[in-house]
């Protein structure tokens, strides 16, 4: 039975990707063990079986096939699987890492979890030290876990990462890298053969891989489902806005699944200016295409790092007589003293709320009024649970249909009262 021990699925998490990677397995234990009883169900209905024989006769099986004496747990109960692979971490006081794996991945199906993004205190060289790490630091990691995972024989690799570590960085002006395409090139000669990731910040990013497959997932019915809680979708007269040319395709994704209007601003900007905080952007100049007058008005962008653009995008629709401004945002990195600006933009009334992803792990958005924190690890889950079964990935890549189903609850619902 592929849905319970012993199973050759097996999670490493990195120091910054621990508490997503914990949050994904606890979905999957739930999922293995509804499908492992599912799939009992079926097989006592359809052979007239007794189902409690069946779950032991799967067990005798497992037993026979290991090449240990037998595998741990009850003879006569699912035996839940052990996902998560024990590591030791240890940071070096010249900046250094190393890994170590305390457990055998020899012919396992290995996904190493990393969250570059998290800059919360971490604990490293077993809790002895408690650092808060850069990107560079995330990515270090992540290179020589990849590369122990490599020398301890696990059949296949797949990197987790929710967000993709210098994506921004992925076409040229000038003479300058493109430093997304180098960390494909590395991963690709370090044997990856799949990366999952959320809302990559552009489709160029993909073309660097030769061989290297890349699942990029969307977290557009959780953020729908979070807006239908603040905002009756029935009744409010909505208009989603998209706050920049570079968002069109994303936001007009939204007006499409929403069935409302589109309207989008169109920022001039300085480029021989680099923006510093939320205050001290390049943006020379804000103009809207389309009205917002009397609406709530909704944007969605893939990340928000010092978030200077998406304040002066919401207070310009605040002055323009928008209602309510609410933002949605799929990774949100919250970077330098971005969540103090946005406190003080919240108590001028400038917005009403802000829709984020746990795929980045902030601990003090959780904390504000403001913040709404959306769920995406059982997607993840369930992305991770169909490749390693070779399950087509078809419906969760592309989920019109769910938000369709979604919307015409929400109308149903309003209907019926």
């Amino acid at each position: 039975m592929p849905y319970s021990e012993p199973t050759d699925l097996a999670v490493v998490a990195c120091p910054g990707g621990e508490s997503f990677a914990n949050e994904v397995i606890t979905h999957l234990r739930h999922m293995y063990k509804h499908r492992f009883s599912l799939k009992s169900d079926v097989i006592s209905k359809r052979y007239g079986l007794e189902k409690e024989n069946i779950v032991q006769q799967i067990n005798l099986k497992n037993d026979i096939e290991t090449s240990d004496l037998c595998i741990r747990g009850v003879t006569d109960k699912y035996r839940a699987p052990f996902f998560k692979v024990n590591a030791r971490f240890t940071y070096f006081a010249n900046g250094e890492f190393k890994t170590e794996l305390l457990d055998c991945i020899r012919g396992k199906d290995v996904y190493i979890f990393q969250d570059v993004e998290n800059h919360e205190k971490i604990a490293l060289n077993d809790g002895k030290n408690v650092l808060s790490l850069s990107v560079n630091d995330h990515v270090m990691s992540l290179l020589v876990t990849i590369d122990a995972v490599r020398q301890a024989g696990a059949r296949q690799i797949t990197l987790v990462l929710p967000a993709y570590p210098y994506s921004r960085q992925h076409k040229k002006k000038s003479r300058e890298g493109l430093t997304a395409a180098l960390l494909g090139h590395i991963y690709e000669m370090m044997e990856v053969k799949r990366i999952i990731t959320l809302d990559l910040h552009s489709r160029e990013i993909v073309n660097a891989f030769a061989h290297t497959h890349c699942e990029n997932l969307h977290a557009s019915y959780q953020i729908i489902r979070e807006l239908a809680r603040v905002v009756d979708l029935t009744k409010e007269d909505l208009v989603v806005v998209s706050p920049d040319t570079g968002a069109i395709d994303r936001n007009k994704f939204y007006a499409t699944g929403l069935k409302k209007p589109l309207a989008m601003i169109y920022k001039e900007r300085d480029y021989s200016i680099v923006t510093q905080d939320a205050k001290n952007t390049n943006i020379k100049s804000i103009k809207l295409l389309g009205d917002v007058k009397g609406k709530v008005a909704f944007l969605a962008d893939d990340m928000l790092g010092t978030g200077g653009t998406l304040l002066k995008a919401m207070g310009f629709l605040h002055e323009q007589g928008a209602t309510k401004v609410i933002a949605a945002i799929s990774l949100p990195f919250f970077t330098g003293n971005a969540i103090e600006q946005f406190d003080e933009a919240y108590s001028k009334g400038l917005f009403y709320r802000i829709i984020g992803t746990n795929a980045v792990y902030h601990e003090e958005l959780l904390k504000r009024e403001w913040y709404i924190s959306t769920n995406v690890s059982g997607l993840f889950a369930n992305v991770i649970t169909r490749l390693h079964h070779d399950q087509s990935l078809s419906d969760l890549l592309d989920n019109r249909t769910i938000i369709d189903k979604l919307i015409k609850v929400s109308t149903h619902a309003e209907k019926s009262e």
